[in-house]
């Protein structure tokens, strides 16, 4: 079996990211949160020093403007840029305006940083959510229409899609993820098995779950957030703080799955 990939979001601070380097994750991610405070030091911080290890750094900008996005990627110089923003998972009209403009930015973004590469979240719904079969149709239909515009496909938990409805409220809003939920294995595997570039598995995945999830879909990599943070006094997911000793177990899980596929 190939490497699996391990991905980790959200890491802010280089005292986060060292950890993480030590350990051996392959994408060590940031965040912007806010437009008007895209300058974040510490942050820039982190990602120069993971560009100087052998791990990648990866980028979630969360701003809509595309100057904005290409100004925030020139300041940070991240090894992949990864972008989350909601798409519809509706055939139609709106899904196609959507992904021609996501196309633009992708191919300006390969054009104006040529060494950067390009993550594209595709929004996959809920296991237990209603009108499966026509999100998995959606799902597939928009991963063919980006698929030649950027390096990787990460799925990402969409709450509560019901067919006929264009979106629903997202934790934050605009955008996927951040959810601490599992997406439909089943779209993510037909998502795998379709795509010519690779997949990284991401929503609800921990500690506990990723060995039942790589077997399941077969993705190139996983994504862990919240469930690999550390949690409050009520057992509540702390964002932006990562727990190593679950980041460690996580990463061990992947690499016995490696060991048991090569044996």
């Amino acid at each position: 079996m190939k490497k699996i990939l391990v991905q980790i979001y959200e890491i802010q601070e280089p005292q986060e990211a060292a950890p993480l380097i030590e350990l051996g994750v392959d994408h060590i991610g940031g965040v912007i949160l806010f437009r008007d405070q895209w300058r974040m030091p510490l942050l820039r911080e982190s990602i120069e020093l993971i560009n100087q290890s052998s791990s990648a750094s990866t980028l979630i900008p969360l701003l809509m403007e595309t100057d904005g996005i290409l100004q925030a990627i020139a300041y940070y110089n991240p090894r992949l840029v990864h972008f989350c923003d909601d798409i519809p998972l509706q055939d139609g009209n709106h899904t196609e305006k959507a992904c021609e403009r996501i196309i633009r930015l992708h191919e300006r973004v390969h054009r104006e940083f040529p060494a950067i590469r390009v993550i594209r979240s595709i929004p996959v719904p809920e296991a237990h959510l209603p009108g499966v079969d026509e999100a998995g149709r959606a799902v597939l239909r928009i991963a063919s229409l980006l698929e030649d515009s950027c390096d990787f496909f990460m799925t990402d938990t969409l709450m509560g899609w019901t067919t006929g409805e264009s979106s629903s409220p997202q934790p934050v809003e605009g955008f996927v993820g951040i959810t601490g939920r599992c997406c439909h294995w089943g779209i993510a595997s037909a998502l795998c098995r379709q795509a010519r570039i690779p997949v990284i598995l991401a929503g609800g995945i921990s500690p506990d779950n990723v060995r039942e999830a790589l077997l399941a879909v077969r993705p190139a990599g996983v994504d862990s957030c919240t469930l690999t943070n550390i949690t409050d006094h009520k057992g509540l997911p702390v964002r932006f703080r990562k727990d190593p000793a679950r980041v460690r177990r996580l990463l061990d899980e992947v690499r016995l799955i490696e060991a048991d596929s090569d044996s």
